[in-house]
C-alpha cells in the first residue's frame, strides 16, 4: 500500500499520567504498523519524547511536532508526528491522577474529531483515559464512546468489542446494572442486531449468525425467572429476522458464550456492559479492541484503562493498540457506508 492511499488516523494518547503515551511510541515504531496507515499522534510532544526510552531494539523512532495535517512529512516512517492542542502538561507523574492530564486527554480527542469532520483524517484511534481525572478537570461523560458520540451529534451507536474476527455488541453500556434492565427495550435489540448485521456486511461475512443473549438465568425459562426474553428481546429476534436478518435467540448467556469462545458465533449481542466484557477481557484481554458503530468515522481503540499500576515501569503491551490501528485501517475506507447504512436501519 502506498503512502498516499494508507489511510490517515489521528491516534488520540490518552491520559498522560497512563500507559497511553508509552504504548502509542511502541506501537508506532513497529514497521508492520508503519505500513498499514499514515498515524498522526494528537498529544502532548514532551510527554511523548520521555517515552521514547521505552522502546528497545534499535527501533527507537523521532518525535516531530507538527501544527497541521498538511505539516506531515509522510515519506519519513522513523518519524511520530505530533500535533499539540492545548498548553503543555508540565508535572504530570506516571501513575498519579491530575486534572491536567484528564483536561489534555479530552482536548485530545476534541482534536482529532474536528480534524475528522473536516475530512483531514479517515479515523481515529484511542489510547486510555482516566474518567476520575476528566471529572476533576470539569469533564463528566462516561467514556470515550459517550464523548465522540456528542462530537458528531450521534444518538444511537453502540459499544463492540473485537479480537481474532469475533465481535461482541452491547445493548447498554456505562449505566448501573438497575438502569440497564430499563433500557433494555425490543426497539434497543433490534438497533443492535442491525447494526451487527451491517457489520457482518461490510467484512463479507453477513451469511453469519448474529447470536443474542438472555438476560436472565437460563434466558428467563419461559417467564419463569423474568419476562424481558418474552416482552422484549425474542421479538426483536423475530423483528430482525423479518428483515432478513440471521439472528438467533435469546440463548441463555452461559450457554451462548462458551459457543462463540468455540468459534461457533463470532457476533454476538449483550444486553449489558459486564455480560459483554467480562467474557471477552477473560479470552482476550491484551488483544481486544473497542469499536464505536454509528458514528461517521471509524473509532476504535484499546479495551483496557489507564493502567496507573505500571504507568512509567516500561512494561505497558502495545498489543491492543496495534490491533485498533489495524482495525481502523481495514475498516477506514468502509465507514461511510457503514454509517450511512446504520442511519437508516436505527
Amino acid at each position: 500500500m502506498s503512502d498516499t492511499t494508507k489511510p490517515v488516523l489521528a491516534i488520540t494518547m490518552g491520559d498522560a499520567a497512563g500507559i497511553g503515551p508509552e504504548i502509542v511510541v511502541k506501537a508506532l515504531s513497529q514497521p508492520e504498523v508503519r505500513a498499514l496507515c499514515r498515524p498522526l499522534v494528537i498529544g502532548d510532544v514532551m510527554t511523548l519524547y520521555r517515552s521514547l526510552h521505552f522502546v528497545g531494539g534499535g527501533r527507537r523512532p523521532s518525535i516531530v511536532p507538527v501544527a497541521a495535517v498538511a505539516d506531515v512529512d509522510w515519506n519519513d516512517a522513523t518519524a511520530i508526528p505530533v500535533l499539540q492542542p492545548g498548553d503543555a502538561l508540565a508535572g504530570v507523574k506516571p501513575g498519579e491522577l491530575s486534572a491536567a492530564a484528564g483536561r489534555g486527554a479530552v482536548e485530545y480527542v476534541l482534536a482529532a474529531c474536528e480534524l475528522a469532520k473536516r475530512g483531514q483524517v479517515a479515523g481515529i484511534v484511542t489510547a486510555p483515559l482516566n474518567k476520575e481525572a476528566m471529572r476533576l478537570a470539569g469533564y463528566h461523560y462516561p467514556g470515550h464512546t459517550e464523548l465522540l458520540a456528542e462530537q458528531f451529534g450521534v444518538q444511537h451507536y453502540s459499544l463492540v468489542l473485537a479480537a481474532r474476527g469475533q465481535f461482541i455488541f452491547h445493548v447498554t453500556t456505562h449505566v448501573s446494572l438497575r438502569r440497564a434492565l430499563e433500557l433494555i427495550t425490543r426497539s434497543r435489540v433490534l438497533s443492535q442486531i442491525r447494526l451487527a448485521h451491517l457489520l457482518a456486511d461490510a467484512l463479507g461475512r453477513s451469511a453469519e449468525t448474529i447470536a443474542v443473549a438472555g438476560l436472565n438465568p437460563h434466558a428467563g425459562e419461559n417467564g419463569l425467572f423474568g419476562d424481558e426474553e418474552i416482552v422484549a428481546i425474542a421479538p426483536a429476534v423475530r423483528d430482525a429476522q423479518a428483515e432478513g436478518i440471521p439472528a438467533v435467540g435469546p440463548l441463555p448467556a452461559d450457554v451462548l458464550f462458551p459457543r462463540a469462545a468455540q468459534g461457533r458465533y463470532a457476533f454476538v449481542i449483550a444486553l449489558y456492559h459486564d455480560q459483554g466484557h467480562a467474557v471477552f477481557k477473560t479470552l482476550y484481554f491484551d488483544e481486544g479492541v473497542n469499536v464505536t458503530v454509528g458514528l461517521p468515522v471509524i473509532r476504535t481503540s484499546v479495551d483496557h484503562g489507564t493502567a496507573f499500576d505500571i504507568a512509567g515501569q516500561g512494561v505497558a503491551n502495545e498489543a491492543s493498540l496495534v490491533e485498533a490501528i489495524r482495525l481502523a485501517a481495514q475498516l477506514g475506507s468502509k465507514w461511510g457506508e457503514i454509517h450511512a447504512a446504520a442511519r437508516d436501519a436505527i
